[in-house]
């Protein structure tokens, strides 16, 4: 079976808009992504007090239902739709992960999830081997909270 989808181009653009005693201190910065051919945008419904995982990453797609590529996916944005309140997000690996709080409207941005972070236990970073990611998960703490998804692959 021959593909009908052809690969294009992903252009990312973020923008930071202020003007501070009548002068420009804001920038943009554009990011391009060729032969993307793959998109999976979702919004999720995180109930509260619960782990939600928003997706799932393997080497061999058919290891687990729904996963994505490891090698192929070339962008991540995990964004908080909520207009009020936070949520925590894991990037989890199959050894270590890192949280970060994502405050209300506030978008965590990655590349691929192949060789992309690392996370100690101490503040004296090493720079060492980076790791996969295995999957990537939020929880709302006590509020349900609707997540927007967003990964490019090749």
């Amino acid at each position: 079976m021959a593909s009908t989808i052809t690969a294009a181009t992903l252009t990312v653009t973020i923008t930071e808009a202020v003007t501070l005693n009548g002068y420009d201190q804001g920038s943009s910065n554009s990011l391009t992504i060729s032969s993307i051919n793959e998109v999976t945008k979702r919004i999720v419904t995180c109930p509260a007090s619960n782990t939600t995982t928003l997706v799932t990453f393997k080497a061999d797609v058919y290891d687990a239902a729904g996963a994505m590529n490891l090698a192929d996916t070339k962008y991540i944005r995990i964004t908080n739709m909520d207009d009020t309140n936070a949520l925590e997000l894991a990037i989890v690996g199959a050894a270590k992960n890192y949280q970060v709080e994502l405050g209300a409207g506030e978008s965590h941005i990655l590349g691929g999830p192949d060789n992309v972070f690392d996370a100690e236990a101490d503040n004296d970073p090493a720079f060492g081997t980076m790791l996969d990611i295995v999957t990537i998960q939020v929880n709302p703490g006590g509020n349900a909270i609707d997540v927007e998804l967003f990964v490019a692959s090749e």
